[in-house]
């Protein structure tokens, strides 16, 4: 992964969640843990990795634990290093070392637009990349780097798009998208949101990784409310596809690679077995339970631990 011009991260993380409740009524849906590590850390972890490590946080109310993780807490520091638990302490100090962390309130909660337009201060006059929590790229696929090898050489705006099912594709926003003589990525015309499989352009589904040319601003400031009544990031992509000149066109990147959907109930289970199977002190034992455990027919087996 290399280092680039795009220094700066948006994270929107202001959302209720919802979906997750109970739980999410006193903890952000962001903290939930996977595996071991809550998921807004996977998320940040991804920026960095590409040489991104000024993060903006754009939270909410009840989202002051996204704040304390990233934080430093010496006193369990402390106890750590005295009981000479190296390797915990490692794994602590490593969330408060990820880069220049920033936060900003959203207020009032009027979309992911909305969201973005807050930014705008803290971003200024320059290319920046776009995070949803809700994806977990894995760490072994590039995507983001991709991407802003793309707004390089475009000038653009890059949406990150993955091919799914022509049935499911009512689920997703969908890019109507012509290839790009020459290159690996698309120009993407238009973005309809959770169209009619008969009606959708593509089976190219618009997942949570933007890397965004700042005249968006401008064209967010002119977004009128649509859809629930929120300013729509999607508005704002429809009109700079229809640009040209500064910081017009869009193009996306088509990824392959593995993501993993934290965005409801099931999804999120499913990124937990996935990803902890793939650990090297309990992925075998763990694999080797659910093998017993479908066997059983979904009985639980009895434990050895």
């Amino acid at each position: 992964m290399s280092t680039s011009a795009v220094r700066k991260a948006v994270i929107p993380v202001a959302g209720l969640g919802t979906r997750f409740l109970p739980v999410t009524k006193a903890m952000p849906k962001e903290m939930l843990p996977v595996v071991d590590k809550p998921a807004i850390q996977y998320v940040v972890e991804e920026a960095v990795s590409v040489g991104i490590d000024d993060i903006l946080m754009i939270t909410g109310r009840n989202k002051r634990a996204l704040e304390d993780h990233f934080d430093r807490v010496p006193s369990l520091e402390a106890t750590l290093e005295a009981k000479g638990d190296s390797k915990k302490l490692a794994a602590i100090q490593e969330s408060n070392n990820l880069g220049d962390i920033h936060y900003v309130r959203q207020g009032d909660p009027k979309g992911l637009g909305h969201a973005v337009l807050c930014a705008e201060r803290h971003v200024g006059n320059e290319p920046f990349a776009v995070l949803l929590g809700d994806d977990l790229i894995d760490e072994r696929d590039e995507l983001l780097s991709d991407m802003i090898r793309v707004q390089q050489a475009t000038g653009g705006s890059v949406v990150a798009l993955m091919e799914v099912p022509r049935e499911q594709i009512s689920a997703y926003g969908c890019a109507d998208v012509t290839e790009v003589a020459g290159e690996s990525y698309v120009q993407v015309h238009g973005l309809v949101e959770k169209p009619e499989p008969a009606d959708a352009p593509s089976n190219l589904a618009i997942i949570g990784r933007y890397v965004l040319h700042p005249a968006v601003f401008e064209v967010l400031h002119h977004t009128e409310a649509g859809r629930g009544g929120e300013i729509q990031l999607t508005d704002a992509l429809q009109t700079l596809a229809r640009r040209e000149g500064e910081g017009g066109g869009v193009y996306g990147v088509v990824f392959r690679g593995r993501r993993y959907d934290t965005g409801d109930k099931l999804s999120y289970l499913k990124a937990v077995v996935t990803l902890a199977v793939q650990r090297d002190e309990f992925g075998a034992d763990l694999r080797s339970w659910l093998a017993d455990f479908v066997a059983n027919g979904a009985e639980a087996p009895s434990s050895h631990a």
